[in-house]
């Protein structure tokens, strides 16, 4: 594939937007230690996923109409995390508990529906199996449109809301006492969650998902400790990955005279994973050279302060 190619150049805005909504939303989501929310909620898209494309097929309709799949993985993604909210409310199960709970019998649905597209007549080549593994190549300009104007509308949203959101993430207590609606902004953040996992799932699938939206802001909380250049570089290292990840893929490498293609989706979470290594070895904050120097200072500053005293002499 050719990078110059105005289908791989539609592929890579996509892909970018994509990367930009997951680093900045993912931000609230790690300092809210919601990550495995976002794992439950991903893992529910699939019966949703497959259950649209049966009742499509069966009304007489396109059931590979990507609206109608991403309308279906809505649907079962927010009915997967109500019954999390459910379960941890009015039971003694623990949240982590009830999410995996609910990840482990969403998914098997799932995959049970998809036995049956799979079997039926119109699912043989219904490529539902690019929604668990992701398959950046297959976007459309349509569906790179939809991407970019949803992560638009993420990032105008935590834009507007940052304070509240920086409330919510850092003290909810202290938000909830100042008359924040703490519920309502808890259900808005995991609304902008689903929102990006929808609209990834055909880019990275849902396996992969929850990767971005965890390994930018997990890189970026090496480099700072302030929420607003933390979310910014979380977005732009975000958006760094999908756009080197879908170069790679786009690049044919050769291994002994042998042409290699890499696969989209893992190419960029792998490019992600990379950008994460450099902050922990050469972030500002906590990485490994850093705190190596400082040590370092330490130990000389305490040398060259040390009382005479304590160093065999005398008072």
């Amino acid at each position: 594939m050719n990078l110059l190619d105005p289908n791989t150049l539609t592929v890579l805005a996509g892909a970018t937007a994509l990367g930009l909504s997951c680093g900045l939303v993912g931000t609230f989501l790690l300092l809210r230690r919601r990550a495995l929310m976002a794992d439950a909620l991903a893992h529910a898209t699939l019966p949703g996923v497959a259950g649209a494309f049966l009742i499509a097929t069966l009304l007489g309709h396109s059931g590979r109409s990507l609206p109608v799949l991403l309308l279906g993985a809505i649907i079962t993604g927010f009915i997967g995390v109500i019954t999390i909210e459910l379960i941890t409310r009015n039971s003694r199960i623990k949240p982590d508990a009830a999410i995996a709970i609910v990840l482990g019998v969403f998914f098997g649905i799932g995959t049970v529906l998809l036995s049956f597209v799979q079997n039926s007549p119109a699912g043989a080549r219904a490529g539902l199996d690019h929604f668990i593994f992701g398959k950046t190549a297959l976007m459309l300009r349509d569906d790179a449109i939809l991407t970019g104007i949803i992560a638009l509308f993420v990032t105008l949203i935590c834009t507007i809301l940052f304070k509240e959101l920086r409330l919510l993430a850092f003290d909810e207590a202290f938000a909830r006492g100042i008359g924040r609606r703490t519920k309502a902004l808890d259900a808005l953040l995991l609304g902008l969650v689903g929102a990006v996992v929808v609209i990834g799932l055909q880019s990275v699938g849902l396996v992969l998902i929850v990767a971005m939206l965890v390994i930018p802001p997990a890189a970026a909380r090496f480099w700072t400790r302030r929420l607003l250049p933390m979310a910014t570089l979380s977005a732009f290292l975000g958006a760094a990955s999908a756009c080197l990840g879908v170069a790679l893929s786009a690049s044919n490498v050769a291994f002994a005279s042998t042409p290699i293609k890499f696969p989209s989706g893992p190419t960029i979470v792998l490019t992600a994973t990379f950008l994460f290594l450099l902050g922990v070895i050469f972030g500002t904050e906590q990485g490994l050279v850093s705190r190596i120097i400082l040590r370092r200072r330490q130990a000389q500053f305490a040398r060259t302060h040390t009382p005479a005293s304590t160093l065999g002499g005398h008072a």
